[in-house]
């Protein structure tokens, strides 16, 4: 078997001749959306502080086939350079892309090649499943930054079960919770009839969009919360992701609707025998209904009701999700540093972590605070 040769992309240009490649070892290797080439050229293409990014994508070639891609971006934050996932902001797993997920030693190879590029102080790499092929960088790589398992865990909440239809899971919900969903229903159809659809593929997508927008903002400020680049005016992120999610098949947009108007929106999309939840939100005129829960239980029977196996609330640990979750995998992270300075950020983080896991974060801080 010959070597592979290995490549850094760094410009737009580049990244957009490997297309071809990229796309048919994304099909080949059974990768999630998140590491597509279609989404990290969106995401790239849509980023708002582009000034302050760089790309790092490494590709291993072996003759002219593509056989593997760990997708790495740099950002400053803080005065550091930190190396991250490509399209972390708007991907909810991150891992490398291979032809054989089970060649471990490839995605350290690649690995090597990023860190002897440098170009950061700091690397981030965050959200990765039990079964992540990139958790082989855990391993020491000779003349590599050594990552080490962050404390910064977050959560995976899905909805696997044995029912043979929708109906099946909602009797088997608590009397409570059959209550609620539909109180709200009730409550909600004093305003007019409620209808829950999913968008058909010829609606267009833009007006959905710009309601989910509005309502996003007004719920982040009802709970005095920052907004995010998906949200924010003028915002072409999250319209280029779901262009991705229409274009690949994979979209499937469900709302529910009130006497014809808007009060709730998912935007999902099934891969895998899987449906999952990427962006949902509600109206806050309407909070009293509970349409996000009321959506959410619908959108979980007909997914029942189509054979899907799971329905996967991506990452994040709001309360809703592990009320209906039946399962929950942890999405690890791992931290290393490459310069003097970003190996004593890393130790202050370190450090900080122990102390409050010994102390606690109040007495953390103030002691911080006296120093």
């Amino acid at each position: 078997m010959s070597p592979e040769r290995f490549e850094i992309v760094r410009s737009a240009e580049r990244l957009a001749a490997i297309r071809p490649a990229w796309t048919d070892l994304w099909a080949r290797s059974g990768a999630l959306v998140f590491q597509s080439h279609a989404w990290i050229s969106a995401w790239w293409a849509s980023a708002p502080d582009r000034d302050r990014r760089a790309l790092a994508i490494v590709l291993a070639w072996r003759g002219d086939t593509l056989v593997g891609i760990l997708p790495l971006a740099t950002v400053r934050r803080k005065g550091f350079r930190v190396l991250e996932w490509a399209a972390k902001d708007c991907s909810d797993f991150g891992d490398a892309v291979l032809a054989d997920r089970t060649n471990a030693g490839l995605v350290r190879r690649m690995w090597q090649q990023a860190s002897r590029a440098g170009g950061f102080d700091l690397a981030y790499l965050n959200r990765l499943l039990p079964d992540a092929a990139a958790r082989a960088l855990l391993t020491p790589i000779a003349g590599s930054t050594r990552l080490r398992l962050n404390h910064r865990d977050e959560a995976n909440w899905r909805v696997r079960g044995p029912w043979p239809t929708g109906q099946a899971w909602f009797d088997a919900q608590s009397k409570k919770t059959r209550q609620n969903y539909r109180r709200g229903q009730k409550s909600m159809g004093e305003h007019g009839p409620l209808t829950f659809r999913l968008l058909g593929p010829e609606e267009p997508l833009g007006p959905v969009l710009d309601t989910l927008t509005q309502f996003k903002r007004a719920w982040l400020a009802t709970h005095n919360l920052p907004s995010t680049a998906f949200y924010d005016e003028g915002s072409q992120a999250l319209p280029a992701m779901v262009k991705v999610l229409a274009e690949t098949g994979l979209l499937h947009a469900f709302v529910l609707e009130c006497g014809g108007a808007l009060v709730a929106v998912s935007i999902n999309f099934v891969q895998a025998g899987t449906m999952m939840a990427f962006v949902t939100t509600y109206d806050p005129a309407f909070e009293r209904g509970s349409p996000g829960m009321v959506l959410m239980m619908d959108y979980i029977m007909w997914s029942i009701d189509r054979g899907l196996h799971t329905v996967d609330f991506l990452c994040g640990d709001e309360g809703f999700k592990g009320r209906f979750g039946t399962e929950s995998l942890t999405l690890a992270s791992m931290m290393g540093g490459r310069t003097p300075q970003g190996t004593a950020a890393h130790l202050v983080d370190r450090t900080r972590h122990a102390l409050e896991q010994r102390f606690g974060k109040s007495e953390t801080a103030e002691a911080e605070a006296a120093a």
